[in-house]
């Protein structure tokens, strides 16, 4: 029996993962959360007969208290006794942004097996969070459907000498403006950024998939994952979204990881390594498929994948930067407070203001993202 406990039950992968672990009897859900989405968080604890939940939201936790007779943790140090207490196996943090790094951190600090969706994570405090894992023996399982593959991809080559893998690449769909020019993207809307032609993700995510920024988080998180440098990891789009992630080998052979665009495969694969289980979806039909395409990135459409493959390159702070400067703006464009492509503007423009320094300790990269999030919160304003 999996001792499981799912932080951000209520969001996407969350809520697949739950639906991964339901009616099998070597899991048992220990703890759940959510943000405000109380009324959900409540339905699934009921469902997976969990009796134990934190709630971030005040007010919405006041509700769950009032609606429910389990025990609801709120305040800020609720997730973290949810997690020291559960005696749970296996943590999966399915927060979206940088306020699931709290999570991270004190899941590794008490060597529990990290099952990671939250990418800025490894964004934020990539160095550190590697660090604490190895210190503490706990294992960290990516989520995310390209860091999922090229687990799988590389795993298959650990038993080779070292210099065996010579690059990977991730793959990107494109988003919904694949194919657009720079002035074409000037008036996109809201709706327009949402509508994302693969994957069906919550509002932020999405934006970041429209922009690539989300590519860009993760080439840096694929860098602190498998310590690859940054001159030996590509990106190419791909709007079939068959091909997740790909190796090129030393004798100049390739792997690819392929299969239909389903979060429940890389979900499923997290929570249950070593094992690998059956999934029921739709299996690959290539001649169904008809046809594979790839194409070059257009940087000049989407400087944001260009703001963060030079952030992570410079290292330090700068990727803590650019992800609170991203947060900022997106929030801002979803409010409809800026333009699409004021997105960039806004992140290079905090980027510029402040300097990059060496990240010795997670309280010093709080102060960055505190500061940083005040130049780009600043930045919005100005753009009236």
């Amino acid at each position: 029996m999996r001792r499981l406990l799912i932080l951000g039950s209520t969001g996407s992968i969350g809520v697949q993962a739950l639906e991964v672990v339901s009616g099998r009897n070597d899991f048992e859900v220990v703890g759940l959360s959510a943000d405000r989405n109380w009324e959900a968080l409540i339905a699934q604890a009921e469902q997976h007969n969990v009796r134990r939940v934190a709630v971030a939201d005040g007010e919405s936790a006041a509700k769950a208290q009032s609606a429910w007779n389990g025990e609801v943790l709120t305040g800020p140090d609720s997730l973290a006794q949810l997690i020291s207490e559960a005696d749970a196996d296996l943590v999966c943090n399915a927060i979206v942004g940088s306020a699931g790094l709290a999570a991270t951190i004190v899941a590794l600090s008490e060597g529990i097996d990290l099952a990671l969706a939250n990418k800025e994570s490894l964004v934020v405090a990539g160095d550190l969070v590697i660090e604490l894992a190895a210190a503490r023996g706990a294992k960290l399982l990516p989520v995310d459907s390209e860091h999922s593959a090229l687990h799988q991809l590389i795993s298959s080559e650990d038993h080779q000498q070292p210099g065996t893998i010579e690059r990977i690449t991730l793959t990107a769909s494109g988003g919904p403006f694949r194919g657009r020019s720079r002035e074409d993207l000037a008036a996109v809307t809201v709706d327009e950024a949402l509508n994302h032609p693969t994957w069906e993700m919550g509002g932020k995510i999405s934006i970041d998939s429209a922009t690539l920024m989300n590519k860009g988080l993760e080439v840096i998180e694929a860098h602190q994952l498998f310590g690859t440098d940054y001159s030996a990891i590509d990106v190419v789009v791909h709007p079939q979204s068959i091909v997740h992630a790909m190796i090129t080998l030393s004798d100049g052979s390739s792997l690819a990881h392929l299969g239909y665009p389903d979060m429940r495969v890389p979900i499923a694969y997290a929570l249950c390594w070593p094992d690998r289980i059956g999934v029921e979806l739709e299996r690959l039909n290539l001649a169904q498929v008809g046809a594979l395409t790839f194409e070059a990135v257009d940087f000049l459409s989407f400087p944001c994948l260009r703001l963060a493959l030079d952030a992570g390159r410079a290292g330090g702070t700068a990727p803590c930067i650019l992800n609170a400067a991203n947060e900022i703006a997106v929030a801002a464009f979803l409010d409809r407070r800026c333009s699409f492509l004021d997105i960039a503007d806004i992140i290079e423009t905090t980027l510029t203001a402040l300097e990059v320094e060496q990240s010795y300790s997670f309280e010093s990269l709080i102060a960055c993202d505190r500061e940083a999030r005040s130049i780009a919160t600043a930045r919005v304003a100005a753009l009236g």
